[in-house]
């Protein structure tokens, strides 16, 4: 370690204390390691535990011109908030998920949350109010922060929502002369020097009269008509959207985030959960269409789930399904932070097995008898299409109705479900999302890695599942196909076998998407793994002049000042 590092350290220390911050590569690596994909390497870790010491960490960074990575509860899948490949200056990792935090402002209907506030947490605090936040399920049950949803323009699973969105928030950024400065966009009337506004933020110290509307949106109010126009040749929702890229809204790290201020919705609690299955893929584009053009409400969620993904969660997704089920969704951040305290103190061993815990759980699985109903395992053996259709009190009766006009058919069935098949199909479609990972785990001999792209196709296009030529499928073990249908947003996984180049094979898979006209990433960030388009790399220049935050996020210029 360098004279100037040690001196950074040193200065570090005395604003967060010796415990909250690391200096050893080996207690790094944890941070320094995406969810799914990404490691390099960092001169700190930092983990404050107060707006305001956030704020002096800034300071110090800047002052010792080092790279600042904001990090908060590291469940992004593109590894875009760690480290990746060399850089020209030292890089600081700033930790922020010791600042939990949430306020609730007008009775509820909006809330302020602090750089460490859960999904999960969020869920909790809104639940004895009949309310709930953008996202339910999925990310929020891995301890996901809801400041990272903002600045990754995170999408999921409801329909009438849209990505996270947000253009009231507190943030720091470095201007192109490289000064810090902090910028009060929360729509709150905050008085004094940057110290005394954080205090009075981290309080949730503000009058009712403080609290202005103005014109600046907490969410995204126009996604439900946008959705609907599906003779658009453009996708309903993207990372590189233009529209939905305000300041810390898709800022992907580039500047330091301390609050936003987001709306809260309305839960629902009449609702009708039904299972589709069809061996036609234009039966789900009909339905679709139909859907989105004519019923005067949009179903809360439309899930789909192809049969290959379907077996394969079955197998290796079983033990988060009934983690969720038997621990529910209270005590799963705990249940993984227990699992990466076990992978932590394993890899510290001279000859710990890898992938201890994912081997240990899913040996366990296998004691547990099928977990999945009887009438949804009926569909996976009939039909190769699968789709989890939710709608809400208002669309009941027309979804009903329409199912029934059009279904059985020659190439599908419906049913309607129980209330327990409805939160196990759904339990089901959400371990998809982790199985090509586990099957990894298992078969690390066999897999040489997992090409996993997340992509929006256009509105208007007819022929959404993928027909990949022979020459790509030789490489292909599994290929893993779900989404969120009427958003036409899909995650395809692809289990490469061992002995061929993953990289060369996502590339070519992305040739075939620009063929298509379809944008990716659509939900989960540029990361490392995609090149951020015009419209997204200009917006984190304007951000950001001085690329002291995150650089090369989207594979851009990692050098100061863009050089």
């Amino acid at each position: 370690m360098s004279e100037d590092t040690q001196a950074l350290v040193r200065k570090l220390r005395e604003i967060c204390g010796r415990r909250y911050v690391l200096a050893d590569q080996s207690k790094m690596r944890a941070f320094a390691t995406g969810y799914r994909s990404g490691r390099g390497s960092a001169a700190a870790v930092v983990r404050p535990a107060t707006l305001i010491e956030q704020w002096r960490v800034l300071q110090v960074c800047v002052a010792a011109k080092v790279i600042v990575i904001m990090q908060g509860a590291n469940t992004g899948l593109t590894g875009g908030s760690t480290p990746n490949g060399d850089y020209d200056r030292p890089v600081v990792i700033l930790n922020t998920m010791r600042i939990r935090g949430i306020h609730l402002i007008r009775d509820g209907t909006q809330v302020v949350c602090l750089p460490g506030a859960t999904l999960h947490a969020l869920e909790r605090k809104l639940r004895p109010l009949g309310r709930e936040p953008h996202s339910v399920i999925g990310s929020s049950c891995i301890g996901a922060s809801v400041l990272g949803g903002i600045c990754n323009n995170s999408g999921g699973a409801l329909i009438r929502r849209g990505p996270a969105y947000t253009e009231l928030a507190l943030f720091a950024r470095l201007t192109g002369s490289g000064r810090l400065e902090l910028i009060n966009h929360l729509g709150i009337a905050l008085e004094g020097d940057p110290e005394e506004i954080l205090a009075c933020v981290e309080a949730g110290d503000f009058p009712d009269e403080a609290v202005q509307s103005g014109n600046r949106a907490a969410s995204d109010r126009h996604y439900g008509n946008h959705v609907r126009q599906i003779d658009e040749p453009s996708p309903a929702r993207f990372n590189a959207d233009e529209t939905r890229l305000f300041e810390t809204s898709g800022s992907a790290g580039k500047v330091a985030v301390f609050a936003v201020r987001l709306d809260t919705f309305v839960s629902d609690t009449n609702t009708a959960t039904f299972y589709i299955g069809t061996n036609d893929p234009a039966e789900l584009t009909q339905l679709r269409r139909h859907m989105l053009a004519t019923f005067p409400s949009l179903p809360i969620a439309a899930e789909y789930i192809h049969k290959d993904a379907f077996d394969i969660a079955e197998v290796y997704g079983k033990d988060m399904f009934l983690a969720i089920q038997y621990l529910g969704t209270d005590r799963l951040p705990s249940f993984f932070s227990l699992k990466n305290w076990v992978d932590r103190t394993v890899r510290r061993l001279p000859f710990g097995p890898q992938f201890l815990s994912d081997r240990v759980l899913q040996g366990l699985s296998r004691l547990f008898p099928s977990h999945l109903p009887a009438r949804i395992k009926r569909y996976r053996g009939l039909f190769a299409h699968h789709l989890i259709l939710k709608a809400g009190h208002d669309a009941i009766a027309a979804t009903r109705q329409y199912l029934a006009d059009v279904l059985p058919s020659t190439t599908g069935d419906a049913f309607e479900c129980t209330e327990d098949e409805a939160r196990k199909a759904f339990l089901h479609r959400f371990a998809v999302a982790g199985a090509a990972v586990r099957y990894r785990a298992i078969h690390a001999r066999d897999v040489e890695d997992i090409v996993a792209l997340d992509i929006a196709l256009r509105r208007n296009d007819r022929d959404w599942f993928e027909q990949l030529p022979d020459a790509l499928t030789k490489p292909i073990i599994s290929s893993l196909y779900y989404g969120h249908f009427f958003c036409h947003v899909f995650h395809q996984d692809y289990i490469v076998a061992k002995g061929h180049d993953p990289e060369e094979l996502e590339e070519r898979m992305l040739d075939l998407l620009d063929a298509r006209g379809a944008q990716y990433p659509a939900e989960h960030n540029v990361g490392h793994l995609y090149r951020a388009r015009p419209a997204l790399a200009a917006h984190y220049r304007a951000l950001d002049p001085c690329n002291a935050f995150n650089p090369g996020i989207g594979k851009t210029s990692k050098c100061a000042h863009w050089q």
